[in-house]
């Protein structure tokens, strides 16, 4: 019998064979931590340690979910943070340098690595073809000092996407659809691989949405084989890599899922799940209080570039907020440079500096009771961007941007 990716990138990782379902305590090739889950990471690892890090060229701390800091606590976070990574000398990005997800995949992960981050959405980074999975802080305290961690290695869900996007249906609505269809916990612990000729043609901005919300079903990743898309990026942001490395034809799947995007309409989940989705047919009219464009799911350029193309020209509509975060400074420079910030300003957006934003409700951007929004960030749980009165609606780029002209939910392919 063949092995998935998952099973051979722990396989690597461990120096033998591996076979899901078998419990491995293996090396990771890098560890990330962000402002919020890094202090506690920290604390763990002074207990079991004291000092000197397993290998600070493989640990990487951000600082994006409170930055800059909005708090009196952020700020001494913050403060021990910057002495912590002076010290230990791990690598280190300081407030509006972006979210730690996309920093990350820019400037760090390879495909058939074994990383790690204390932070759910750390799956983001298979789109790169490497396993990535969140783990708890006091783990993360266990990497820094040791370098390894404990993993079950997780069978492998398949999905198969084929057929033909329509126009403004993109990435965020195929794993929205797949989140429909599998639910919020119909893939826990598993390794969810994506593969079909549509997840082939994809753009790297496309797979990283779509690993990222892997977890919004249970996922332990997502994962997609690299490809020559995958190290034509790689060699973009400067990181010159080719490898072979896919599932074997008998490899062993727990369950395939089949997917035909042909006709398929975007689609849009309703508070206050993730796998409460729907056509955006459904929801048409739904007025809108504030718009997020953002996040580490879909604050990309590929994301502004979509945006700023459907609001040239026009003007968001009245009472609405429309916010707009890259997800990086590279992004934001990118963005900056080909016009696209001054389209979505001129559009009346508020352009933000990187970082997470509203996308956990812990700094601006905040909802009041009763209003909604509509999101193209990862979550819509009650008081996530806010008041627990508040309602979240989560969707594509193209259909936020199509809903701030008109103020209320519409369908992107309209205009």
């Amino acid at each position: 019998m063949g092995q998935t990716i998952s099973e051979k990138i722990f396989s690597r990782a461990c120096g033998r064979e591996v076979k899901a379902g078998e419990y491995v305590f293996a090396p990771v090739d890098l560890a990330m931590a962000n402002d919020i889950t890094a202090p506690l990471a920290i604390k763990a690892f002074r207990e079991i340690k004291g000092e000197g890090v397993f290998d600070p060229k493989k640990i990487v701390i951000s600082l994006d979910h409170q930055s800059p800091a909005d708090s009196v606590t952020a700020a001494e976070n913050h403060k021990m943070l910057r002495e912590f990574a002076k010290k230990e000398g791990v690598i280190f990005y300081d407030v509006c340098e972006g979210i730690a997800h996309q920093i990350m995949v820019e400037n760090h992960v390879l495909p058939g690595m074994l990383v790690v981050g204390a932070d759910s959405h750390t799956c983001t980074y298979g789109a790169l073809g490497c396993f990535a999975t969140g783990i708890g802080s006091t783990d993360m305290g266990c990497v820094f000092a040791s370098g390894k961690l404990w993993f079950k290695v997780p069978e492998t869900i398949r999905f198969e996407v084929e057929g033909r996007l329509s126009k403004h249906v993109y990435g965020k609505d195929i794993i929205l659809k797949l989140i429909r269809i599998v639910s919020a916990k119909g893939a826990t612990y598993k390794a969810c691989e994506f593969g079909g000729k549509v997840i082939r043609k994809l753009n790297i901005s496309e797979r990283l949405t779509i690993c990222n919300m892997a977890v919004e079903m249970g996922g332990k990743t997502g994962i997609i084989e690299p490809d020559r898309i995958t190290f034509e990026y790689l060699k973009e942001m400067g990181r010159e890599f080719d490898i072979d490395l896919k599932s074997d034809e008998d490899a062993n799947y727990e369950k395939v899922f089949e997917l035909d995007v042909t006709g398929m309409s975007p689609q849009v989940a309703k508070p206050h799940r993730v796998d409460n989705v729907v056509d955006v047919e459904e929801v048409e009219g739904v007025k809108v209080d504030q718009i997020f464009i953002g996040s580490c799911t879909n604050g990309r350029y590929e994301d502004l570039k979509i945006a700023s193309e459907i609001l040239e020209g026009e003007k968001i509509a009245k009472d609405v907020r429309l916010i707009v975060i890259p997800a990086s400074k590279r992004v934001y420079i990118r963005a900056l440079k080909d016009g696209i910030i001054e389209k979505l300003v001129d559009a009346g957006a508020i352009v933000e500096f990187p970082c997470c934003g509203p996308c956990m409700g812990g700094s601006f951007g905040l909802i009041a009771s009763d209003e909604i929004s509509l999101s193209t960030s990862n979550r819509n749980f009650v008081g996530r961007q806010g008041s627990p009165k508040g309602m979240i609606y989560l969707c594509s780029p193209a259909t936020a941007s199509a809903s701030a002209i008109y103020g209320e939910i519409t369908d992107p392919r309209k205009i």
